[in-house]
């Protein structure tokens, strides 16, 4: 079982992950959900381990930074005629009609919901939701391949997979095996906010951690991804 740490530095508390490993070295992580793990040597004694990432703790602050704002906000929406909900950063208000058949479309600035009688918040919800997931599925592969040709070799960072989940803690991920992983919610964000998460990830592809060369190499293919990030920051805050 992992243990839990926590060291205080300049008026902040780092709580940690101390993840031990038969290893010679002590190596420090901050995850895309701002988490902190120290893989730890298996005879490393706890006071070693605090002092060491007492000494990166600067470090750790500033990639905490960085992640909270490529977080996700949880904004309350409610599922009433009148509501506004966004849609590729713009934004569109409910209508909800009574119809024969459940639908959703996009109509001039609305959300036009159309539900059966009686039907509640709770199924509107539903539909809206089941037509983001429809949506996002074609648009996040379009960005894909809009994205890929930003690199001079993109097959080499071409994913395995994409799948969409409605993540809680990040925009999105890519695992070691390469399978692109983005949040549904992304669909509301510009387009060019979508291609900047997914260009982020592709980066991981040649570059798994957040370090150096994962910068050189984001900025080479994204010369403007900080203004597209906190754009992202904003629309969806």
């Amino acid at each position: 079982m992992a243990e839990i740490r926590r060291i205080e530095y300049g008026g902040h508390i780092i709580k940690f992950r101390v993840e031990r490993r038969d290893r010679r070295t002590l190596e420090i992580a901050v995850e895309p959900n701002a988490t902190v793990t120290a893989t730890a040597p298996l005879n490393a004694a706890g006071d070693e381990i605090d002092a060491k990432v007492r000494k990166r703790a600067a470090w750790i602050l500033r990639q905490q930074r960085y992640f909270e704002g490529f977080l996700p906000r949880m904004v309350e929406r409610r599922y009433v005629a009148g509501e506004t909900h966004l849609y590729l950063g713009r934004q569109y208000r409910l209508k909800i009609l009574r119809a024969d058949q459940p639908n959703v479309r996009l109509l001039r600035g609305f959300f036009i919901v159309e539900v059966l009688r009686g039907a509640d918040a709770d199924e509107i919800r539903q539909l809206l939701e089941a037509w983001y997931f429809a949506r996002a599925r074609y648009k996040f592969e379009e960005r894909l391949e809009a994205s890929l040709p930003r690199f001079s070799a993109p097959e080499k960072h071409r994913p395995t997979m994409i799948m969409i989940r409605d993540l809680k803690r990040r925009w999105g991920s890519m695992s070691p095996a390469g399978r692109l992983l983005l949040n549904q919610r992304l669909i509301q964000a510009p387009t060019e906010c979508i291609d900047y998460v997914v260009t982020h990830e592709l980066c991981h592809r040649t570059e798994a951690h957040h370090g150096p060369a994962f910068i050189e190499l984001l900025g080479r293919v994204m010369p403007d991804w900080p203004r597209r990030k906190e754009r992202l920051e904003k629309v969806m805050a």
